[in-house]
């Protein structure tokens, strides 16, 4: 069958280049691996719970009578045509950045951070409202052409050492796919989307996001074919010239737009680019574990939304040494948003950074005997953070790399990818190009934008490839 455009994957970003394609006409299927869409960022069932994959909290949240220029938000919702109340976001109450010596909470007003920023460090007022003027805004979809090091922009304006790292912990767990650094346009994007503008989440979770994105697309004539993996890409001089699919008939189509990854999707050549592309393999893994309780965990002690937390003065962000570094983590509440009516279900969701090679390398018992052992581990160490919950815990389940990479075909289990990001999209080829994660906008915002601008960039504006 031939199209105007094949989508390698229905997550966030596929299915909103998707929509952006259909609506103007184009023939568009989207090939799926899985029986269920969403990719990084999906829902499961599992002992009669409902769980997100990936969903933390919904970023740039929009306040009511909001007036001022177009937010990233906002824009999503116009260009794919889908109002707000369909994804019944529900703001934070506040969140936090805890680390031994101090804590920094934020809320969505913005002058929260500044306030807390300024009790905490009072020497470092000037620093910080510097830094804020130099995130004011976003950069452009392809960034400024030239790597920016995060660490060296806010060393230039912050000189406190740990006020830096409080600052770099959230934004790094949030979407950085480099170790212990960040292109700052990057960091600027994140800046933004989490302190400025905030967190918010869906009621439903994930799949209320995701409902009406498919919803969206199955009414704008878009095709979408699951257990459908892409088993390889038939090279033709500068082009691809077909999708080889595990079920179904091949795919031909004039533009082939990518989510699965930049390495990922150079594996799939039949020219075997991928062996120039293996230097740009993710590093960055994590382990998490969600916990469904008899009670909402804020009668526990534990009363943010989002807890961005470190041990010691110094965070790390790189791939640990051991099978789960606790030093660091993410601990989440979804029962903590502003909801209108309390949650039928109280989950408390805890990441770290894991080892990648230590989990693909252990046998299936040893690998069952860790996820148990760092499940309890990482109990232990986020019972600091609110009180001890064991007694109230009636579910557990947890994902490991091996989870990831069996469910997203990343490499390595990365969550964020590549290092290397393809801002502009572009591979060498005339009609394949990269979104999603490694063209490098992450997180469930990002996701949905970086779909609107590959699809309106290489498709929409410059018509079907040569």
């Amino acid at each position: 069958m031939h199209y105007d455009v094949a989508i390698i994957g229905a997550g966030l970003s596929g299915l909103a280049a998707g929509i952006r394609c259909a609506h103007y006409d184009k023939r568009v299927i989207i090939l799926e691996k899985h029986t269920v869409w969403g990719g990084l960022n999906s829902f499961y069932k599992k002992g009669g719970h409902h769980f997100d994959t990936g969903l933390h909290a919904l970023t740039n949240w929009v306040r009511p009578g909001y007036k001022g220029p177009r937010l990233p938000l906002q824009r999503i919702l116009r260009q794919l045509r889908i109002k707000p109340d369909e994804l019944a976001l529900d703001p934070q109450t506040q969140s936090r950045v805890v680390f031994d010596d101090a804590v920094l909470t934020f809320d969505n007003d913005f002058d929260r951070l500044t306030q807390s920023v300024i009790e905490a460090f009072p020497a470092e007022r000037d620093g910080w409202m510097a830094l804020a003027a130099a995130c004011d805004g976003y950069p452009e979809v392809m960034g400024t052409g030239q790597r920016r090091s995060s660490r060296a922009v806010v060393r230039e304006l912050i000189r406190d050492p740990l006020l830096i790292e409080m600052l770099l912990c959230p934004i790094f767990f949030y979407g950085s796919a480099e170790e212990d650094d960040l292109d700052f346009d990057q960091f600027q994007v994140l800046f933004n989307s989490l302190f400025r503008e905030g967190f918010c989440r869906p009621r439903r979770g994930i799949r209320q996001i995701l409902d009406a994105l498919l919803a969206r697309y199955r009414s704008l004539g878009g095709e979408m074919r699951r257990n459908a993996a892409v088993e390889s890409l038939v090279i033709d001089g500068d082009r691809v010239a077909g999708l080889e699919v595990s079920r179904g008939e091949p795919v031909t189509a004039d533009v082939v737009l990518s989510s699965a990854g930049r390495v990922e999707t150079a594996a799939l050549r039949s020219d075997r680019a991928d062996e120039r592309e293996r230097g740009h393999v993710g590093q960055l893994a994590f382990v998490e574990n969600l916990w469904v309780l008899d009670r909402p965990p804020s009668e526990l002690g534990f009363e943010d939304c989002v807890v961005f937390y470190n041990r010691g003065p110094k965070f790390d962000w790189r791939n640990p040494e051991q099978t789960v570094d606790l030093q660091s983590g993410v601990v989440c509440v979804p029962s903590n948003y502003q909801h209108p009516e309390p949650l039928d279900q109280h989950v408390i969701r805890a990441t770290h950074l894991a080892n990648h090679e230590q989990w693909f390398g252990f046998e299936e018992q040893t690998y069952r005997a860790e996820k148990d052992r760092c499940a309890e581990a990482s109990k232990v160490e986020i019972a600091r953070l609110g009180s001890a919950f064991d007694a109230h815990v009636v579910y557990h389940d947890g994902f490991t790399p091996r989870t990831v990479k069996h469910y997203t075909s990343h490499i390595n289990g990365a969550v964020y990818g590549s290092p290397a990001k393809v801002k502009s999209g572009r591979t060498d080829l005339s009609n394949l190009f990269l979104c999603g994660t490694d063209q490098g906008l992450v997180g469930v915002v990002g996701a949905m934008l970086s779909g609107i601008n590959m699809a309106n960039l290489h498709i929409l504006a410059e018509g079907t490839a040569r």
